[in-house]
């Protein structure tokens, strides 16, 4: 089952991007425009993991919302062009678990909704695509069925590209990722690692080489 995400944003050009991006990394998304209008969303739909919230909304503004999704137990980011500290310390303190200001990388956001879901416990403990399963909560990873060991370093590159399926990423964006920001080594390392998921796992048609870019999981 998927992760199920509301997005509250009355730009619509923004809430199409976001609502791209999410469903692209595998999120079930909905979308509303008005904050008046959440109230019956939230009635109507009930469950979910998580809400994007801008605070300049109609109807209801961003920090009006913050009962309302209490009252149904949903965790809550900010996601709006508010960027003075009170604001943030508004948003924060009221009991959003981020704050995230206008204009954002697509990758920060995804890295960011990974990060609460995981916080909350709303994680979906189990990754799938092709003949491949990653239980996460378990680190283990399975082919038909039977485990593939990988090196640490090989798991949590798969597990990053497969949380953002059909997504390219550069070789740099897989390092900072992976290996994080400050390690010194070349982008040849990347490469290594992909052919080695390949092998192991049999995915040379799964992972995709982009020409000039770097490399994508298809499913």
């Amino acid at each position: 089952m998927q992760n199920r995400i509301l997005v509250v944003e009355d730009d619509e050009a923004i809430s199409e991007l976001i609502e791209m991006n999410l469903t692209v990394a595998g999120y079930d998304v909905l979308a509303v425009f008005d904050g008046g209008k959440v109230e019956e969303t939230l009635a109507r739909e009930r469950r979910f993991d998580l809400a994007l919230v801008d605070v300049m909304l109609p109807g209801k503004d961003g920090f009006e919302l913050m009962d309302l999704m209490k009252q149904y137990r949903i965790p809550v980011i900010y996601l709006t062009a508010k960027a003075d500290v009170g604001s943030k310390v508004r948003g924060l303190r009221s009991g959003a678990e981020d704050y995230i200001v206008k204009p954002f990388e697509v990758l920060e956001l995804l890295v960011r909704v990974e990060k609460v879901l995981e916080r909350t416990g709303r994680q979906k403990s189990v990754l799938a695509f092709a003949d491949i399963q990653i239980a996460l909560s378990e680190h283990q990873v399975l082919k038909n069925g039977q485990e593939v060991s990988l090196k640490p370093l090989e798991y949590d590159l798969l597990v990053l590209l497969a949380k953002n399926k059909n997504r390219a990423f550069t070789r740099e964006q897989l390092l900072n990722q992976v290996w994080g920001s400050e390690y010194m080594g070349e982008t040849r390392t990347v490469d290594v690692h992909i052919g080695q998921l390949r092998k192991k796992l049999g995915l040379s048609d799964v992972i995709k080489t982009i020409p000039k870019i770097g490399y994508r999981l298809e499913d």
